[in-house]
């Protein structure tokens, strides 16, 4: 049982932390009994997100995906973490429904599109080109006995970057339960998810860019769901007139040139997260068929 549960709202004090993380900064807001209790959750909350990121990201040679991606086409089969598992497990069934619009084996055209960005120059063609090649959600291999993962083409690199965070932010507000806080608030740089309300409120007051008026801000109250971002506003390359996101399209290797603001809200982070990053990339026909096989998921 959670001390929201157990004791009155004039007993809780409000917290708040910051710590950059995951090329982000994370928030948490929560309520505890005393500054012991809050310290001591945060501490371990932010331990998590260090230990994830050391599972999850492309940028680090010495993590877990990395050192899986360097046995792409090698025919061996890896064991991984159980976390490594749950996010490669529900992305495959994201892209089977997505029909490739999600791809967690985008890392080579996710290499070759950072470096556009950093050069300020558009990619070789025949690049482009080479790397789509190596991108195929169908050519990873999981194996449920013992959590095995076979990269079956060389050449291939695994991309977490649309679903690692929204699964870190619902790790982060378990670790809070399991210190015995439910009314907690996890930002990780837009990707938020909100736990019970806090004292006296409906919920947690949630404020985004709508698609449909992005001049003009939206609130929502949120309480036990996730709401995630994703849009090419800010972000892009430039390029012989036409504007290329950072969020790239699998199915064709380009940056998406639409500039569509897109938030989801759903019962989980994790959820939310890939399917803003997969929205963005498909159009609005394709959004309303895949938000159809996601009952729980909400477009605004």
């Amino acid at each position: 049982m959670s001390i929201g549960q157990l004791l009155p709202a004039q007993t809780l004090q409000r917290f708040q932390f910051f710590e950059p993380k995951m090329g982000t900064e994370f928030r948490i807001v929560l309520y505890a009994t005393d500054k012991e209790q809050a310290d001591k959750a945060a501490t371990a909350a932010f331990r998590r997100i260090d230990e994830l990121n050391l599972i999850f990201s492309d940028y680090q040679e010495d993590s877990e995906v990395s050192k899986l991606s360097d046995t792409a086409g090698s025919g061996e089969k890896v064991a991984v973490s159980v976390e490594l598992w749950e996010v490669l497990h529900f992305a495959r069934q994201l892209s089977k429904k997505s029909r490739g619009a999600f791809d967690v084996s985008i890392g080579p055209l996710s290499k070759l599109w950072r470096r556009a960005f950093r050069r300020q120059e558009f990619p070789e063609w025949s690049q482009i080109e080479a790397d789509r090649a190596l991108v195929s959600f169908k050519k990873i291999k999981l194996y449920t006995r013992g959590h095995q993962v076979k990269l079956k083409k060389e050449g291939m690199r695994l991309d977490l970057g649309g679903i690692a965070k929204g699964y870190t932010v619902d790790a982060v507000y378990r670790v809070l339960t399991q210190h015995g806080i439910d009314i907690a608030l996890v930002d990780g740089g837009g990707d938020i998810y909100a736990g019970a309300p806090p004292p006296g409120e409906k919920g947690w007051e949630i404020r985004f860019v709508p698609a449909a008026t992005p001049e003009q801000e939206e609130t929502i109250q949120l309480t036990r769901g996730a709401i995630a971002s994703s849009g090419s506003t800010y972000k892009y390359l430039e390029w012989e007139g036409r504007k290329y996101s950072h969020i790239i399209d699998p199915r064709t290797g380009l940056g998406v040139t639409e500039t569509a603001i897109i938030n989801v809200i759903a019962d989980n982070c994790v959820k939310a997260d890939a399917l803003a990053s997969t929205l963005s990339v498909l159009n609005e026909t394709e959004r309303g068929k895949l938000l159809a096989a996601y009952p729980k998921a909400v477009l605004k």
